[in-house]
């Protein structure tokens, strides 16, 4: 699917979906809690649906609303082939929880996910129970065993996302385990895994994101859930408020542990015109100064941060690089090779990546590259094009935010 943006100033009000970040880490604990679990606010994006239909497949009855997920253990596993479609977190997530179970379980992905090497769990999870079956090192993989804890070393240079699974599915397990982590990054993914696990009752020993000390054979109650709105999916509109108009984001949580919270610091640091309540955040065009800022945390952040910086005078700098090598696209040479077609300059330095901000040419296609976060950068890049701009695979965007392109069509 293709869509054709025209320049355009920006005008939205709008409530945000709901955190899939934050869902599929809520269906894995329903998965393991004791009763019936209810989400409220729930997200329907493709990663979430795949979560819940693994939750049904471990066994669960699921009922679906728009306004609410009821999700039952009931013991009886349905199927041990199971697939978490494209989501990266998925399968890092679901697979210590899929070992919890002893079966030989199967678990599929497609698309991109199919391209990103899982080595880096293979060590671990023999060290804490179960082995691994990989296809050349990626998906599928096959689960033999059960994860009963023990001691394991974690490398977090590359993904959070393994030690979520792991802090999720160990305080199941029947044994104590500790967990030493080398070079964590993304802190605030885990900070977040580890405040959704206390609002369903687990314990977990955190000692300065390099150790933590879980207990085994605990119990996660079953609890009634409010997911939050996504940050992520948010950072867009907010951005293109600030290039080109105006945005009103409602549904948001200003004191989020979302690491894509940090998009407030960088338009902090433009000058954005910045109003934030509890009820919502308001961003206006403003003339924009370039920035420097620090996205190894929040790398997913980076493909509307180019856009940002694309409307800025001068130069930006933007640092985490390594950390976008595995991600839905290349996202770094995806970055640089679209925005060129853009009349942006684009250069990787390192772990860095220097943008300068200028004239946005149009009259072009560019590429998603069957990224969602690349077809929120370009959207929002093209809405100050000198002319209008198409975007192909645009359909990627149902990944994360399947109403993106009805918001924001609605705002221009």
């Amino acid at each position: 699917m293709n869509k054709l943006v025209k320049p355009s100033k920006y005008n939205a009000v709008l409530t945000i979906p709901s955190s899939k970040s934050y869902m599929q880490r809520a269906v894995a604990l329903a998965i393991l809690a004791d009763g019936e679990t209810v989400l409220k606010n729930p997200d329907f994006s493709n990663d979430s649906s795949a979560a819940l239909q693994i939750a049904e497949d471990l066994g669960c009855e699921v009922k679906r609303s728009e306004s609410e997920v009821r999700i039952t253990p009931t013991g009886e596993i349905k199927t041990l082939n199971v697939s978490v479609g494209e989501a990266g977190l998925g399968l890092r997530l679901f697979t210590p929880v899929c070992a919890l179970f002893g079966r030989d379980i199967t678990i599929s992905g497609r698309g991109s996910l199919l391209k990103r090497p899982m080595t880096m769990m293979e060590k671990p999870m023999e060290e804490l129970g179960v082995t691994i079956s990989l296809s050349s090192g990626y998906v599928p993989l096959t689960l033999h065993g059960k994860l009963r804890g023990g001691h394991s070393e974690i490398d977090g240079s590359e993904s959070s996302q393994f030690l979520t699974g792991l802090l999720t599915a160990l305080p199941k397990a029947e044994n104590d385990s500790v967990l030493t982590v080398q070079n964590l990054k993304s802190v605030p993914y885990v900070q977040m895994t580890l405040d959704i696990i206390e609002k369903f009752g687990g314990k977990i020993e955190n000692l300065d994101f390099k150790v933590f000390r879980i207990r085994g054979s605990q119990h996660f109650t079953s609890t009634e859930y409010q997911v939050e709105g996504d940050w992520s999916s948010a950072a867009a509109h907010l951005v293109a408020g600030a290039v080109s108009g105006k945005a009103v984001i409602r549904g948001l949580n200003p004191e989020s542990l979302q690491a894509d919270r940090a998009v407030l610091d960088v338009l902090t640091q433009v000058g954005a015109d910045m109003k934030i309540t509890d009820k919502e955040i308001i961003v206006e065009k403003k003339l924009l100064r370039p920035f420097v800022f620090d996205a190894t945390d929040s790398p997913d952040l980076f493909p509307v941060l180019a856009a940002l910086a694309a409307n800025c005078g001068g130069e930006s700098v933007i640092r985490g690089v390594n950390r976008l090598a595995h991600k839905e696209s290349d996202r770094a040479t995806a970055i640089k090779e679209e925005f060129s077609k853009l009349g942006i300059k684009i250069v990787l330095d390192g772990d860095f990546m220097r943008i300068q901000g200028g004239k946005i040419s149009g009259g072009v296609t560019v590429s998603s590259r069957n990224d969602h976060r690349m077809a929120f950068s370009l959207a929002v890049a093209a809405l100050n094009a000198d002319s209008e701009i198409e975007i192909s695979e645009a359909q990627s965007v149902a990944k994360s935010y399947p109403r993106f392109w009805e918001d924001f069509e609605g705002a221009v």
